[in-house]
């Protein structure tokens, strides 16, 4: 999205360096001046590359923080979120969810004893994961399974399992229409994805900013998760579906 904006809305060429690496590799390569920008997400920035601590409560303290030392120490800016959280969460089938009263996690927690959870072996032992969500909410649940990663949408979806662990952005959650309970409690740390991009790159191309400013607030967690399933799912290119988003919010 962002390289078809800028395409489209400037008279620069974009070069696309796709599958660079993680967050540490792509941090690395716009510190050096390899790249100009990409996107990346607040707890990401916080916690991994700045390696502090995560921080709770409201996930703008969290991007007021990373923006001010992002720029303090690398000379690098972030622009404002683009709207989705792609942060940890819990799924559960929609309809199940709707008849047993679930729309958050503490609603879970006092359900939780008659359900069975089916998540990551990472996720299962990670101190930000279940181990600390578990102690958060207080939830017990009848059976706790460790699947691979791929498998744990579909035991939810096939029923074999009642709950599990989940990105809120994931392409599979709206394809099997399955619902993310709201972490009302905010455990889960915020990962809101926005530009970042050097300041030398924005005192050079100052048409930059307000293109792709034209990304801001505009993709919500339902949109982003839809994007991706016609990506992961129906196996469309990642550029034409972008391209044809872009198109139908009339940004190109």
């Amino acid at each position: 999205m962002l390289s078809s904006l800028i395409e489209a809305k400037t008279d620069l060429k974009v070069v696309r360096k796709p599958f660079l690496g993680g967050s540490q590799v792509t941090h690395s390569a716009l510190a050096s001046r390899s790249i100009d920008l990409y996107p990346e997400y607040t707890g990401t920035g916080w916690s991994s590359v700045l390696g502090e601590a995560p921080i709770g409560g409201d996930p703008q303290t969290t991007y007021d923080k990373v923006k001010e030392a992002y720029e303090t120490r690398f000379g690098i800016t972030w622009l404002p979120p683009f709207g989705f959280n792609n942060t940890y969460t819990l799924s559960m089938r929609a309809d199940a969810a709707e008849r047993l009263g679930i729309d958050t996690m503490s609603q879970l927690a006092a359900r939780s004893s008659e359900l069975t959870l089916g998540a990551t072996h990472e996720f299962l032992e990670r101190e930000d994961g279940f181990k600390g969500l578990q102690a958060a909410y207080g939830m017990h649940f009848k059976k706790v399974t460790g699947l691979d990663p791929g498998l744990t949408y579909g035991a939810v979806k096939e029923g074999t399992t009642d709950v599990n662990d989940a990105f809120s952005t994931d392409g599979r959650i709206q394809a099997f229409k399955l619902k993310t309970l709201k972490d009302d409690k905010r455990f889960f740390p915020p990962y809101y994805a926005a530009v970042v991009i050097r300041d030398d790159t924005l005192k050079a191309h100052p048409e930059l900013e307000e293109t792709l400013n034209l990304l801001a607030g505009k993709i919500d967690d339902a949109t982003m998760s839809a994007l991706n399933g016609k990506v992961d799912l129906e196996r469309k290119e990642p550029r034409a579906v972008a391209e044809q988003w872009l198109k139908e919010q009339g940004l190109i």
